[in-house]
């Protein structure tokens, strides 16, 4: 069906569009100055306003005809019949017409003239409006295969978050099995929390702020069973946070880069500091570490951080902030970007 029938204020605007040509096609159909314009006009109106949905028919012919310039004589054959057989309806309605009002004959030549350009100009008006609609359907496929390569993206750099995780986790149960039995049954027992945990995600990309909260502190309660007394833990988060939604499995690499990078290497250990506040409309996160500072941090984000970097770029662009650097004896990971609603954050897949 022609898009202008779909709705009846289309339809409206397009009836309504026609009023000068209406106006025009009186003026042309005066068989002699005896008629007046207006009596020429009304005469002419009902066979304009068949006329009107006449050309509409062009936009069906634009769609088996496509407009290629190598196929010319076609075209030239195809519009020029169409065209002719428009104005002749034209001026034979508006003969009807006259013959119904026992009016005089009107200027059918000059009538028929017109309609024949009416409806070339009709053609032009459908082949631009086809093509305008086939490049925004081009840009909306296109904005969609991005939208499916940034998603697929996430679901990748998420997919890489876990697997890395396990397999340090394992190597770690794996060096306590030898000399202490119990604290590795712990830590198979957290790790499995932990696992459980992140597998209820689902496909969700986004998660309540508290949940991911509880995957940073279930990741942390395995690695304390490594580290002991060595590894503490301190959170501050700001009132109002827990309503927003982050992305999921977000914390789990910057806490565990804490741990790797900082406390780690420090015979007397040290405390990973998180925290969690609002800044306008943004949800900014800190997460803080000691490290020895005999050895430098390392020139290069490890492959936690990376990924975490990517994801808020895919993400949100250029609303989001990631650095990452030491501050004297202390290494911090700042993270900025735009929070989301409680809703968005636990439906969203």
């Amino acid at each position: 069906m022609h898009p202008i029938l779909h709705r009846r204020l289309r339809l409206a605007l397009y009836l309504a569009a026609w009023s000068p040509v209406l106006a025009l096609a009186g003026y042309a159909a005066r068989a002699s100055r005896d008629t007046s314009w207006l009596r020429a006009t009304a005469l002419a109106a009902p066979a304009m306003l068949m006329f009107a949905f006449t050309c509409l028919s062009a936009w069906y012919v634009c769609r088996v005809q496509p407009l290629r310039f190598s196929e010319w004589n076609r075209l030239a054959l195809t519009w020029g019949a169409a065209s002719l057989s428009a104005g002749g309806l034209l001026a034979g309605i508006a003969w009807l017409t006259a013959e119904a009002a026992h009016a005089p004959n009107l200027n059918l030549p000059l009538l028929a003239g017109v309609g024949t350009v009416l409806y070339l100009l009709s053609a032009g008006v459908h082949y631009a409006g086809i093509a305008s609609e086939a490049s925004r359907e081009a840009e909306q496929r296109e904005a969609e295969a991005r939208n499916l390569a940034r998603d697929a993206e996430l679901y990748a750099l998420r997919m890489q978050i876990n697997p890395h995780f396990l397999f340090n986790s394992l190597h770690s149960i794996a060096a306590l099995a030898g000399g202490d039995g119990a604290r590795a049954r712990e830590m198979c027992i957290r790790l499995s929390d932990f696992l459980r945990g992140s597998l209820a995600l689902g496909e969700r990309e986004t998660i309540p702020l508290p949940e991911e909260l509880a995957l940073a502190r279930r990741y942390l309660a395995v690695e304390q069973v490594r580290f002991g007394e060595r590894l503490q833990v301190s959170e501050e988060v700001a009132p109002g946070c827990e309503e927003y939604g982050i992305p999921a499995l977000l914390l789990q690499p910057l806490v565990e880069n804490a741990v790797k990078h900082g406390v780690a290497g420090m015979i007397e250990g040290g405390t990973v500091r998180l925290a969690v506040a609002r800044e306008d409309d943004d949800v900014v996160i800190r997460v803080e570490n000691p490290f020895d500072p005999e050895n430098d941090p390392p020139a290069r984000l490890g492959i936690g951080l990376n990924h975490v970097r990517r994801r808020l770029e895919v993400r949100y662009g250029g609303r989001a902030r990631f650095t990452a650097g030491p501050e004297g004896a202390i290494y911090r990971v700042e993270l900025r970007f735009p929070s989301e609603s409680p809703i968005a954050s636990s439906s969203r897949a």
